[in-house]
C-alpha cells in the first residue's frame, strides 16, 4: 500500500488510501508533530543506519512503550519511519519533520495560528468573513490582532511571513536601488525589517512606513534598535480606508508580501492609490509568491494551502494570487509593467510598475 498520497492514483485502493489520508489528517498531523518535539524524530536521526528499538527510545525519552508505539505505528504507515523487526529507521519524509526549516516553520504556523480556527473554515467561506480568527478574540482581519495575539501565536506568525519574504530581500536591494531611490514608501511595512535593510544597504535613503498604528508600534522598536530611526517615518494609516490617499514624492513604493493580503476589490484600490502617488520617473515594485511562478509543485502546494489561512485566519476574502491576475489588477489600477524577476530568494517575483 502506498504511504505517501497520490495526485492521480493508479488503483482504486490508492484512491482508497489517499481518502483515508485526509480523512485522518489532522492526527496524522499531530503525530507527526508529536513525534518531532517530544524528540523521537531526532533520537532516530542520532541512531543512524543502526536504527533505534522501542526500549531505547522509551529510556533516553522518558516515554512509555506505549507512546512511542501509536507514534510509530502511524509514522510507518505516512511514510515519516519505517520498522525493520523491531528496530525503526527514519525514512527521509521523517527527516524532513524533524529538521527542514521551511517544513517546521510550516508546521507551527499550522499548529499554532490556524489548527483552532480551521473549525469555522465553512462558516467564513459562507460569510466571506475570517470567522477562524474568534478562537484568538474579536478582530475583523488578523492584522488588528497580531500585537494581542497569544506569545506562542504570534511567535509562528511573524516566523512564517519572515520565511515568505525575508529570503528575497538579499536578492531584490540591487534591483530597487539600481537607480539610487533617496526616498522609499513602504506600504504595509510589518515590522520594518525591510526599512533596516533598506537603511543599512543604502545609507542615503529616507523611508516612509505605512501600516497600522499596532503594526508601527512593533517596527519602531526594531527600527530603533537597528540605529536608523532619524530616517524612516512612521505614518499611521488604516490601508483600507481607500479614501485616504498616500503620501507623494516618494521615488520607489514598496509592497512586499501585501496585496495577496486584501480581496481583489482591495488590491486594486491600493494599487490605484499607490498610482496617484507616483509622480514621473518614480516606480512601485511588487514583491509576491505567485502561484503560477513557482519553481515546482512544492511551492505551489504551500502557496494553495496558505489561502485557506488567508480565507478563514486573516481576513475571510484574500488568496495566494497567480501572477496572470496580477498583471491584470496592474492594469486596471492604471499602471504598466516595466520588468519582473522571477525566482528571487527561491520562491518570490519582483515586479517593477509605472503609470502606464
Amino acid at each position: 500500500m502506498s504511504q505517501i498520497l497520490k495526485a492521480r492514483p493508479a488503483s482504486v485502493m490508492e484512491a482508497s488510501y489517499n481518502a483515508q489520508m485526509i480523512a485522518f489528517a489532522p492526527l496524522v498531523f499531530q503525530a507527526a508533530k508529536c513525534m518531532r518535539d517530544l524528540g523521537i524524530l531526532d533520537f532516530m536521526s542520532t541512531k543512524g543506519k543502526a536504527g533505534a528499538t522501542l526500549e531505547e527510545m522509551a529510556s533516553a525519552l522518558n516515554l512509555t512503550a506505549y507512546a512511542i508505539t501509536v507514534l510509530l505505528e502511524i509514522g510507518e504507515k505516512t511514510g515519516l519511519t519505517e520498522n525493520r523487526d523491531g528496530t525503526f529507521f527514519l525514512l527521509p519524509t521523517g527527516r524532513m519533520i524533524q529538521s527542514d526549516q521551511m517544513t517546521r516553520i510550516n508546521m507551527d504556523f499550522t499548529h499554532d495560528v490556524c489548527y483552532q480556527g480551521l473549525f469555522y473554515l465553512e462558516e467564513a467561506l459562507k460569510t466571506g468573513t475570517a470567522s477562524g480568527l474568534k478562537v484568538f478574540g474579536e478582530w475583523d482581519t488578523i492584522y488588528q490582532a497580531l500585537s494581542s495575539l497569544p506569545e506562542k501565536a504570534q511567535k509562528s506568525w511573524f516566523a512564517f511571513d519572515h520565511f515568505y519574504s525575508d529570503g528575497a530581500f538579499p536578492d531584490a536591494l540591487p534591483l530597487v536601488f539600481a537607480d539610487k531611490p533617496t526616498r522609499l514608501m513602504d506600504v504595509g511595512g510589518n515590522t520594518g525589517k525591510w526599512a533596516v535593510k533598506c537603511c543599512t544597504y543604502d545609507l542615503a535613503v529616507n523611508i516612509t512606513i505605512l501600516d497600522l498604528p499596532g503594526q508601527l508600534g512593533l517596527a519602531k522598536q526594531h527600527i530603533a534598535q537597528a540605529g536608523v530611526a532619524e530616517r524612516v517615518t512612521l505614518c499611521p494609516m488604516n490601508l483600507l480606508d481607500h479614501s485616504v490617499p498616500f503620501p507623494k514624492g516618494c521615488d520607489v513604493i514598496w509592497m512586499s508580501q501585501f496585496l495577496v493580503c486584501f480581496s481583489e476589490d482591495h488590491v486594486i484600490a491600493l494599487l490605484k492609490r499607490a498610482a496617484d502617488a507616483l509622480h514621473e520617473g518614480a516606480v512601485l515594485f511588487i514583491l509576491d509568491t505567485f502561484c503560477d511562478r513557482q519553481m515546482n509543485e512544492v511551492g505551489e502546494f504551500c502557496l494553495e494551502a496558505s489561502s485557506l489561512y488567508f480565507t478563514c485566519m486573516a481576513n475571510g476574502n484574500s488568496r495566494m494570487y497567480t501572477f496572470k491576475s496580477m498583471r491584470e489588477f496592474i492594469r486596471k489600477a492604471g499602471l504598466q509593467i516595466l520588468d519582473q524577476h522571477d525566482n528571487l530568494g527561491g520562491s518570490h517575483t519582483l515586479i517593477r510598475c509605472a503609470l502606464a
